[in-house]
């Protein structure tokens, strides 16, 4: 039997996947680490952690397998999105990454659309400027802290340094350069005109190459710390949600999937390079050649539900907790939540809006509180479809995984609120069983991803609306659209007494 591995450089740990041909998960490693938060909008890591914890992964990872380790054929990588790695010249890192979930350079992404002009920017990159993406980044070191920029020759996301280090070849792949607002999403090439309007140079950003391309293979020093071999083929990877489309086999026209996180993510599958959705959600590439993706992200999806545990039932597991919610009637009795507790991302790009419970009524229970906890994360993901749908997609399949798959009563509610069949997988193991199909593609074992979804990924429960049930949350759904518009004033008046 032969096996591949799939490592996913998380924002709070890497978890790394052995799959054997068959698409079995044989055994599985996680290893955390911590974030770098030095002040409020702030947050960081050493890149040093993602190699030690995922060279100590694939040591314990090889510690219980009992095959031939010469079986392991190929590794491959998911990581997260956005985050900046800046080397000098000796590839050394010069500063901690910025990660993804940092929000420092509001003024970084008003210079970009100054500079380059917003329906330009859309033009190129098919995204605006959100102080997540990259060059933002890029553009606040160069203002903040010129010693270090003046160091740097080369940018890299997370899982591209990572993949550096085990291999000592520098590339990066267009599904995460699409995240940069660097890459020109349509050609699949670097922005000559983007860089020359922030006087970077073509050297700045590494060599593109496919997400199942072969970059090389491990190096001595990672294999006598590991125990694979030197042979072992590495193989370029994927943006975590490229990678957790491709592990969910979104590979077709139509395809569309719902993952639940810490934030909440819509994912459709494109084929093609033009479509014009004005900057209300992103437009990445895939993993898969010449293929794309749109996606609209609820920025406190799993995370509003887990603050709201945390808040009020700390010691009590989310069974529990949960328990009760399938009582209530869709609607909640008349309680509306908006997930909107870190600020909100799709179709709201805003940084100051905040949650809101509407219509407390002394009749409530804890139920009612968490039954709409559960309705708002998922009305906050429907808006994102209903870009979708506006622009002309059917959207009548969709495969949702994360903490949304993992609750019977949660899992109806999205097929409800979405009006549409919602498929739960037999093994949901998101943006690291993605990595591991792109390595059995790049070694071969399949003619395509998709003749390699076919083995890997099974259906194991399908949920189709209720009809009355749709007609309540279509009635719940106008509500809910009204609360944005009608407390963004209040919310930008109490931004003043945030600590």
């Amino acid at each position: 039997m032969k096996y591949v591995i799939g490592v996913d450089l998380g924002t709070s740990a890497v978890k790394l996947l052995l799959v054997n041909q068959n698409g079995d998960v044989c055994n599985e490693v996680s290893k955390s680490y911590p974030l770098i938060i030095e002040k409020s909008g702030y947050s960081e890591q050493d890149p040093e952690e993602w190699v030690e914890k995922t060279t100590a992964g694939l040591a314990e990872l090889l510690d219980v397998f009992d095959g031939d380790v010469n079986d392991i054929e190929g590794i491959s990588f998911s990581g997260q999105m956005h985050g900046l790695v800046l080397v000098d010249q000796e590839s050394q890192v010069v500063r901690n990454a910025i990660l993804w979930n940092d929000t420092r350079t509001t003024a970084q992404c008003q210079e970009i659309y100054d500079v380059v002009g917003k329906q330009r920017l859309l033009e190129i990159t098919k995204n605006p400027a959100l102080e997540g993406f990259t060059l933002p980044k890029i553009l606040w070191v160069k203002k903040h802290e010129p010693e270090f920029f003046e160091r740097a020759s080369m940018f890299m996301l997370p899982k591209d340094y990572l993949r550096y280090r085990i291999t000592g070849n520098i590339h990066m792949e267009y599904s995460d350069a699409a995240g940069t607002l660097l890459l020109n999403v349509a050609k699949r090439e670097w922005s000559k005109e983007i860089l020359d309007l922030f006087d970077l140079s073509d050297s700045f950003c590494p060599p593109l190459v496919e997400s199942h391309a072969f970059v090389g293979t491990v190096t001595k020093e990672i294999s006598e710390k590991t125990g694979l071999t030197e042979a072992t083929k590495v193989f370029a990877g994927g943006a975590d949600n490229a990678c957790g489309a491709i592990g969910s086999g979104i590979l077709t026209e139509g395809k569309t999937l719902c993952s639940i996180g810490t934030s909440g993510v819509v994912l459709s599958y494109e084929e093609k390079n033009d479509l014009d959705f004005e900057g209300k959600v992103h437009y990445f590439n895939h993993s898969e050649e010449n293929a794309y993706y749109t996606m609209g992200v609820t920025l406190a999806a799993g995370y509003s539900l887990s603050w709201f545990k945390d808040t009020f039932a700390k010691q009590e597991e989310f069974d529990q907790f949960l328990a009760g919610v399938d009582e209530v009637d869709p609607g909640s009795n008349g309680l509306l939540f908006t997930p909107y507790i870190v600020g909100e991302r799709t179709p709201h790009a805003d940084s100051t809006i905040r949650g809101s419970f509407i219509g407390i009524d002394a009749s409530h229970e804890r139920k009612h509180f968490a039954r709409s906890v559960l309705e708002g994360i998922t009305f906050s993901l429907n808006e994102s479809i209903e870009v979708f749908r506006s622009s002309g997609k059917t959207i009548d399949s969709i495969i949702s995984i994360g903490g949304g798959a993992k609750n019977e009563t949660w899992l109806q509610m999205q097929a409800d609120i979405f009006n549409a069949k919602v498929e739960k997988l037999t093994s949901e193991q998101g943006p690291g069983m993605g990595a591991a199909m792109l390595a059995a593609y790049g070694s071969g074992w399949y003619p395509s991803l998709k003749e390699c979804a076919k083995v890997f990924i099974q259906t194991s429960k399908t949920y189709h609306p209720i009809k009355e049930n749709v007609e309540t949350y279509e009635k719940l759904f106008k509500i809910y659209q009204q609360v944005y518009t009608q407390t963004k004033e209040l919310n930008e008046q109490l931004k003043e007494f945030r600590k």
